[in-house]
């Protein structure tokens, strides 16, 4: 069985339809107008990480969960308009560990 992935914007429609909430409702309560909120949905634009706080608190859902989502989608474009090989990840993985490691000294 294949795992099913969405992106940021998926997330969200799924908690704001699960919760019965129209965009107006949502958007208001999040501080951001309606509009951007259906582009967020509809991942034509990327929430800012005020944002992301905003709806985290709103849907009593984990930050943490949010950013991973919208950093996964930005990854995932960019690789895509790059054109380059899911081994860009492996790369920054080990580009990650190598960063922490010179932090700490």
């Amino acid at each position: 069985m294949k795992k099913s992935i969405g992106t940021i914007g998926e997330h969200l429609r799924s908690l704001r339809e699960r919760e019965s909430l129209s965009l107006r409702e949502v958007a208001s309560h999040i501080g951001i107008d309606t509009s951007l909120l259906g582009k967020i949905e509809r991942n034509q634009r990327q929430p800012t990480k005020d944002q992301i706080k905003h709806i985290a608190t709103f849907f009593k859902i984990e930050e943490k969960l949010l950013i991973k989502e919208m950093l996964s989608d930005q990854f995932a474009y960019r690789i895509i308009e790059e054109k380059v090989g899911i081994d860009t990840l492996k790369i920054a993985g080990d580009k990650i560990e190598i960063f922490k490691a010179n932090k700490k000294k």
